[in-house]
């Protein structure tokens, strides 16, 4: 089996560095019979889920060039439950006759996709994580909410998201969508986040509502 060791270091992270992550995964690999490659983002955030190396490891494993993705330590993925929950459903998503859906380990939780138990526990931690972002997003809207009554705005910068992809956010949710589904039909069709990288439910949460932040302050300005 083709994997992808993915490896991550920060500036805080030196006393977990690249090398040690890379004997855990490899010495797990030849236990295993793992064919690996390697794939590392160099002093990045793990609450970034937008890191250059982890968006190239994600689309090749979308392709079917390897079958599952490992890492060491589950914080080297993500340090968010919203983004590992969105991580998760981008590997069990069906792709069609020729590409399967891959699998996620991670050495020091005991998660592995590979194995039928593994999928059972990722299926929960799913449902956790989609808690988490039904929690997050009834309280992101309470907060804008109090702010429009306040100060008539909607606080955040203008959204750098072209009006195009707006509008199919905006016509997704008068739809029915969550903003989890609108992100995975986004990856799904390539169409890059305002920072050039995969979106989250938080990425449409913001460009759904702050899109028109500029237009509305223009507005009562003149």
């Amino acid at each position: 089996m083709k994997v992808i060791g993915y490896l991550r270091v920060s500036t805080r992270d030196q006393d977990y560095g690249i090398e040690v992550q890379r004997r855990a995964i490899a010495s797990e690999a030849e236990r295993r019979g793992w064919e690996v490659e390697w794939i590392v983002d160099q002093g990045e955030t793990g609450k970034n889920a937008n890191r250059p190396g982890l968006t190239d490891a994600l689309a090749r494993l979308d392709r079917g060039e390897a079958d599952a993705l490992v890492v060491s330590k589950l914080d080297r993925l993500s340090r968010s439950v919203v983004d590992f929950g969105n991580i998760l459903r981008r590997a069990t998503r069906p792709r069609g006759k020729k590409v399967k859906p891959w699998g996620l380990v991670a050495l020091d939780v005991g998660i592995d996709m590979t194995t039928p138990t593994g999928r059972l526990v990722a299926h929960i931690l799913i449902a956790v994580a989609e808690w988490e972002g039904d929690t997050i997003s009834d309280r992101t809207k309470q907060a804008l909410a109090v702010a429009k009554r306040e100060r008539g705005i909607i606080p955040g910068a203008a959204s750098k998201v072209p009006r195009s992809v707006v509008t199919r956010i905006k016509s997704a949710r008068t739809r029915g969508l969550t903003f989890r589904a609108i992100a995975d039909r986004l990856n799904q069709d390539g169409v890059p986040s305002a920072r050039g990288g995969l979106w989250s439910q938080s990425t449409v949460q913001h460009a759904y509502y702050t899109a028109d932040t500029a237009k509305r302050a223009v507005q009562r300005a003149s």
